[in-house]
C-alpha cells in the first residue's frame, strides 16, 4: 500500500454509556469543559495522514452531534461527517463504513471514550497497515495477573479460577484499530457474531491481525474514576505544552 494511501476514521458514538450513570450519552459528557467526543475527534484530526473523520451519532441523534462539531474548532485540513448509527456497535461502525468516499483506502475504527490518545499511536497503526497489515491493533502488556473462572451461578456469589494464562502472551487492546478498507467491509459483510472490537471480525475471516504498541494515555472512560484521570492528563498537557 503507497504512502499515498487516504485514510478516514470511523468513530462509533452511538452508545448510552450506562457504566457512567445516567444522563448525556457518554460521548458527550464534559472532560474538562469540551464534550469527550470533540476530544478524540480532535485526537484522530491532529493526525496529518487522516483526511476524513466520519461521527456515527446515536439513530435520532445526528442533528445534535453536527452542531456540536459545528461549534467547537476542528482542524480545517480534515472533513468531517456526521451519520445515524444503529442499535449495536457493529451496525454503527457498517453505517461510518457505508458512508466512506471513493479512494479511501486505510480506514481506522476509534472508541469515542479513548478521548486522549497521542497523534504517535494513531499514525503507528496507520503506518503498519501502509506496511501491509490487513488489520492492526494498539496495546499494552498487562500489568496484572489475569484468572480465568467460571462465572458465578448468581451476582456475588465467588467464582472458581480455571486457569491462570501466562501474562506475557496477553495484551489489553485499545483503539484506534487500523485496517485496510477492503478488508474490514468484508468483515462487516460476512461476520455475523456479536464482537467487542472489529479486529475479531477480521480474526473470524482467518486474516492476520498485528498489534503494535498503545499509550497509557489511550485508556477507556467508562467509570468516574477514568473521568478524573483523563482530567488530570489534561491538566497535565496544558501545565507542559499548552494544549
Amino acid at each position: 500500500m503507497s504512502s499515498e494511501s487516504r485514510t478516514a476514521v470511523v468513530i462509533p458514538a452511538a452508545g448510552r454509556g450506562v457504566r457512567l450513570g445516567p444522563g448525556a450519552p457518554k460521548a458527550l459528557r464534559a472532560l474538562n469543559g469540551t464534550p469527550m467526543l470533540i476530544h478524540a475527534v480532535r485526537a484522530m484530526a491532529a493526525s496529518r495522514a487522516v483526511s476524513l473523520v466520519v461521527v456515527v451519532a446515536p439513530p435520532d441523534g445526528a442533528p445534535e452531534v453536527k452542531t456540536l462539531l459545528d461549534d467547537h474548532a476542528l482542524p480545517e485540513r480534515t472533513d468531517f461527517l456526521v451519520v445515524p448509527g444503529g442499535e449495536s456497535r457493529q451496525e454503527s461502525v457498517r453505517a461510518g463504513l457505508d458512508a466512506l468516499p471513493p479512494g479511501i483506502d486505510i480506514v481506522l475504527v476509534h472508541d469515542a471514550a479513548r478521548p486522549l490518545v497521542p497523534v504517535d499511536t494513531v499514525d503507528g497503526v496507520i503506518a503498519a497497515v501502509r506496511d501491509g497489515a490487513p488489520a492492526v491493533v494498539p496495546a499494552l502488556p498487562l500489568a496484572d495477573t489475569v484468572k480465568q473462572v467460571e462465572p458465578a451461578a448468581a451476582p456475588g456469589d465467588a467464582e472458581p479460577v480455571v486457569a491462570t494464562p501466562e501474562r506475557a502472551r496477553l495484551r489489553a487492546v485499545q483503539t484506534p484499530q487500523g485496517f485496510d478498507r477492503a478488508t474490514l467491509v468484508r468483515a462487516h459483510e460476512s461476520v455475523t457474531d456479536s464482537v467487542t472490537d472489529d479486529a475479531s471480525m477480521v480474526e473470524q475471516l482467518g486474516l492476520p491481525v498485528v498489534v503494535v504498541p498503545g499509550h497509557e494515555e489511550a485508556f477507556k472512560v467508562t467509570r468516574p474514576l477514568d473521568l478524573l484521570l483523563a482530567e488530570a492528563v489534561l491538566a497535565r498537557r496544558r501545565a507542559n505544552d499548552g494544549f
